[in-house]
């Protein structure tokens, strides 16, 4: 019976001595043992929060998300002209999305032939350079 409140998070001394051993064989022991010793008695507390935290977001995924593939799936408001509003707005939104990354893709190879003829152009002179100096020309930059 002595025991079994000895291992207690509090200022026990098998609790210290755990947390010293801890300590001695590798500091992260003797960290987890002093975090026991003063944060152990909320452990049913956060283990409980944790557990609603999740049972909350399982039902909030249930009811945003569609089945697979639909961009937009959510629980009907009982509204039918609000949620035929929303449905328009929600399509309207990923049109503008769509619009928004072929833009963004258009940009970005835009740049990158940028950078291509730029690369090039260096590449070029660089040769050239490197060609007139074989003749004994002298570079003047």
């Amino acid at each position: 019976m002595v025991s079994q409140y000895a291992l207690r998070p509090a200022w026990t001394p098998l609790t210290i001595i755990l947390m010293v051993i801890g300590f001695a064989i590798a500091w992260p022991l003797g960290l987890i043992m002093l975090a026991y010793i003063l944060w152990g008695h909320k452990v049913p507390e956060i283990r409980e929060h944790f557990e609603g935290a999740k049972r909350e977001w399982k039902a909030n995924r249930r009811d945003w998300c569609g089945p697979r593939g639909a961009s937009y799936s959510y629980s009907r408001s009982g509204n039918t002209a609000f949620d035929d509003y929303r449905e328009r707005e929600l399509k309207r939104l990923d049109e503008e999305r769509r619009k928004l990354d072929e833009d963004r893709r258009e940009f970005e190879s835009y740049v990158q032939n940028l950078r291509r003829a730029r690369d090039k152009e260096e590449f070029d002179r660089f040769m050239q350079d490197r060609a007139n100096r074989g003749k004994g020309e002298t570079i003047d930059l």
